[in-house]
């Protein structure tokens, strides 16, 4: 069986094609799957963070912190340089530790899609053992040269540099969609992910974009009609995301070359 980089090798020589509906419908299936029992934890830890967040902000600016007008002027404020790679390092610190999290709805997905019994525990899969420390440095080198490069448009005063610096991290986020998955699921490094995402995504970048739209339209559909139910669609996106590997390099197992899987889901 080819290791995840031959079969990434094979991929930038020969490039590769996705059925766009199969992909879908494998995403939606499986979350069907798992919509209900994430939606549950993500309910029960948005309530327990935003209690976080909000005994952080009265206790460093006061009772104060949590009016509309203080946050609204906090958000407009001109930070300094120092200020600004303070406020970069400290949300990109942040994001690193989230992302381990983020990986066990990628745990949970592929639970799901194999019928193997998944859990609570199942979410926090990934903050154990090897895969740690590649999703944080993975997650932390995104976050920061999005949150930088973001911070450096936003200071620079040019025109449509809101809009620029607002797009920049979703840039950087489709070029490494692939990049978690990678790591969980192809065993590849942090690094080795980073740079293996990207030049898969440029072998098919409308296919994929396409799938990374979609996941990002499908998590916020439930921000229509009632905003909470945005906590039991989020998950699509991991759904998609995983559904999009899946097609990619297909299953690993001892009797089957994951290679020949690569275009099993074709149509082209």
């Amino acid at each position: 069986m080819k290791s995840t980089l031959d079969q990434i090798e094979d991929i930038k020589k020969n490039g590769f094609s996705l059925d766009f509906a199969t992909v879908f419908n494998h995403a939606f299936e499986n979350y069907k799957k798992i919509a209900l029992y994430s939606g549950l934890i993500i309910l029960v830890f948005t309530i327990v963070i935003v209690m976080f967040y909000m005994g952080i902000m009265i206790a460093y600016f006061g009772i104060e912190s949590l009016k509309e007008d203080y946050l609204t002027e906090l958000t407009n404020q001109k930070f300094t340089i120092v200020e600004l790679l303070i406020q970069t390092i400290g949300f990109s610190v942040i994001a690193a530790f989230i992302a381990p999290f983020s990986a066990g709805f990628l745990k949970m997905a592929d639970s799901a899609d194999k019928d193997v019994e998944f859990n609570v525990s199942t979410m926090f899969y990934y903050y154990k053992g090897k895969y740690f420390g590649q999703i944080f440095v993975a997650a932390l080198i995104t976050a920061i040269t999005g949150n930088l490069f973001s911070n450096l448009i936003k200071s620079l005063d040019i025109p449509f540099g809101n809009v620029i610096a607002f797009a920049i991290p979703y840039i950087i986020t489709y070029f490494v969609y692939l990049s978690t998955p990678l790591i969980i699921f192809g065993n590849l490094n942090a690094i080795e992910s980073l740079k293996s995402s990207i030049s898969i995504i440029t072998k098919n970048p409308l296919n994929i974009f396409g799938f990374f739209i979609i996941g990002f339209i499908g998590a916020l559909v439930g921000l229509v009609g009632c905003c909470i139910g945005i906590i039991f669609t989020v998950v699509f996106n991991s759904s998609m995301q995983y559904a999009t590997y899946f097609a990619i390099f297909g299953t690993h197992s001892e009797e089957e070359d994951s290679i020949d899987s690569i275009g099993k889901y074709n149509v082209d």
